[in-house]
């Protein structure tokens, strides 16, 4: 039951949800970055396609933890659901962080510079139109934690972004090399219309950052974003192997999701 869970946040909850295969493609696989590095990356894909018809490309963006069991059944999920989902390692270069302890995961984090994340990210679009199975006209992107801040800065940065759903990302932040701006400081530049799903109990996200990004994108005119706050939810509400899941937030959020995708072309 464990196996293939991030071991920083063990044990594994009994509400984990599982996502067979049966019905659709899917596997790890490895595509090329723009400086030639083999990215390893899990998608998820239905088996059979409707004739002359390719499904919309989801990106996933991992938790801190990496791209574990969680974050692949999410992937399939996207599948069943009709989507090429495809979810990288965006910490390649700088180093695993599969079962190792939290203490060992922020070291290798905090090298990985936003810049490569966004050029993985355009690779792992260019793989799946690759496969000839994905449109890769109709990208969306969600991400949790870690990756929902990156969701807003990968709709500041790819223009032809369909939609996004960033879960619980952090919105402002000390800036430096690696990490130049926050989601706050780039919102006059999102691409996308973009659904926060955040948590009024996430000790580690204040309610007053969330408010200064709706005032950032308000005050840029970017009036199709809109953040929703849960009121009874904590951070990581959607990780269902983990202590902080709340099933109803997180199948309101997930819902709320697929209708956003669809009502904004993806």
């Amino acid at each position: 039951m464990t196996a293939g869970f991030a071991l920083a946040v063990q044990p594994v909850a009994a509400e984990t949800i599982l996502t067979d295969t049966k019905g659709l493609k899917a596997a790890m696989i490895t595509f090329k970055g723009a400086d030639g590095v083999e990215v390893p990356a899990y998608y998820a894909v239905p088996e059979k396609l409707p004739a002359g018809k390719k499904p919309p490309v989801v990106l996933v963006v991992q938790e801190i933890f990496g791209v574990h069991e969680h974050i692949k059944d999410v992937c399939r999920r996207f599948a069943k659901k009709g989507y090429f989902a495809i979810a990288p390692e965006l910490y390649v270069r700088q180093g695993s962080v599969s079962d190792k302890p939290m203490t060992e995961i922020f070291p290798v984090v905090s090298k990985v510079p936003d810049s490569q994340v966004m050029t993985d990210l355009d690779a792992a679009v260019a793989y799946a139109q690759s496969t000839g199975r994905a449109d890769a006209s109709r990208v969306a992107i969600t991400g949790f934690c870690w990756g929902g801040r990156i969701v807003w800065l990968y709709a500041a940065h790819n223009a032809k972004l369909k939609a996004g759903a960033a879960w619980y990302g952090r919105l402002v932040g000390q800036s430096n090399p690696l990490q130049p701006k926050s989601p706050t400081e780039l919102a006059d530049k999102i691409n996308a219309p973009i659904l926060g799903l955040y948590g009024a109990k996430d000790a580690g996200i204040k309610i007053e950052s969330i408010e200064g990004m709706r005032a950032a994108l308000k005050a840029a005119g970017k009036t199709k974003c809109e953040i929703i706050v849960y009121p009874d939810s904590e951070h990581g509400f959607h990780a269902d192997y983990r202590p902080s899941y709340n099933e109803k937030d997180a199948k309101d959020g997930f819902a709320k999701l697929l209708a956003w995708f669809k009502k904004n072309g993806a």
